[in-house]
């Protein structure tokens, strides 16, 4: 019997991709979409490449709407998830795409977001390299709050926390500058979001330490072990409509061989992270529509530094892909299930 399935911001990118996804999910049935602005409108309006959910119609975004289903799915802008599921059911599985319940720390939230704090959820990243040699994806079994971790973060975390679990980089002095696409920003109409803006451009935004996701990222290389990290990260608006590649440096304190083989031990077995072979780096038009983090590794040793080369589909494995992974491990189905590893080319 199919587990019923609510998405919340269904109108969205992330919504779009969550229900593009569950559509090929085979025990996993959407049966209600919900949107602000665009309540009463029918689904294909806003998501017409969206075939086979067509006969759905957005319904307005409430608690008495979501509640009901086995699974629901939030989409929606950070503050704006923590009101409503606060009056969802306790043993609803809830899956929040959005920054709301990410942080543990209600301090760094009120720096970062600032609002009123609603709690650390279950974190939402099965390969994360926890201190004593466990993964991330033994908190999820059983869960029934699970909070999705940001695009950026998931790109950057992935990249480094290898090396800072196998201490051949010092967590001190990370620097990461990020290619990003304009889909990350949501559907909001901005000036610097029109095509005339990105087309022919590059431009870097929450520069100096002002992105909102930094304090994630550290979050998550304590977790890994790091006593102390600090990284500063400059994500870049490029003319691509999704996709993340990040190019993250970090101090070598170990030698080239113990750096590859802590990042292939690391992933080894891992479906969605691969390690590249040596020499190759990854391409962002490799992980389109797919659930993977590819990852190519180099060692610059003139500079004494680490670098790590990661791709990854923002809305695929740095969203929804990481919804629905998460969402399998916590209701005791294959983690792979419904998620693609093979990406979409040209």
């Amino acid at each position: 019997m199919s587990l019923s399935v609510a998405i919340a911001g269904a109108s969205g990118y992330a919504g779009g991709e969550l229900l593009r996804l569950l559509s090929a999910h085979p025990e996993f049935e959407v049966a209600t979409v919900t949107a602000h602005s665009n309540a009463g409108q029918p689904l294909s309006s806003v998501h017409p490449h969206l075939v086979s959910l067509g006969h759905l119609v957005l319904q307005e975004t409430t608690p008495s709407v979501l509640a009901g289903h086995d699974v629901v799915f939030l989409a929606l802008p950070h503050g704006a998830s923590g009101a409503i599921t606060a009056e969802l059911p306790d043993d609803l599985l809830v899956v929040d795409c959005g920054a709301d319940h990410r942080l543990t720390d209600p301090e760094a939230w009120a720096t970062w977001y600032g609002g009123e704090y609603f709690g650390a959820w279950t974190y939402g990243m099965p390969e994360l390299l926890l201190a004593g040699g466990r993964r991330q994806r033994e908190e999820l079994v059983g869960a029934r709050r699970i909070a999705v971790p940001g695009c950026n973060v998931t790109a950057i975390t992935l990249g480094l926390a290898p090396g800072i679990a196998a201490g051949v980089v010092a967590p001190d002095d990370l620097v990461s500058v990020l290619a990003v696409g304009p889909s990350g920003a949501g559907k909001s109409l901005r000036t610097d979001l029109l095509a005339a803006e990105i087309l022919g451009s590059a431009s870097a935004y929450g520069v100096g330490g002002s992105h909102r996701h930094t304090p994630e990222i550290v979050q998550n290389l304590r977790a890994a072990g790091a006593a102390n990290p600090t990284i500063s990260f400059t994500p870049m608006l490029v003319p691509m409509a999704r996709g993340i590649l990040a190019t993250s440096t970090a101090k070598l304190t170990g030698s080239a061989a113990a750096v590859r083989e802590a990042w292939e031990t690391a992933y080894a077995g891992e479906t969605f992270v691969r390690v590249l072979p040596e020499g190759v780096f990854p391409r962002v038009a490799d992980t389109t529509g797919a659930n993977t983090c590819l990852i190519g590794l180099a060692v610059d040793e003139r500079a004494g530094r680490v670098v790590v080369v990661s791709a990854l589909d923002n809305l695929g494995k740095g969203t929804a892909g990481a919804a629905i992974q998460s969402a399998n491990l916590a209701l005791g189905l294959p983690e792979t299930l419904g998620l693609p590893v093979n990406g979409v080319a040209p």
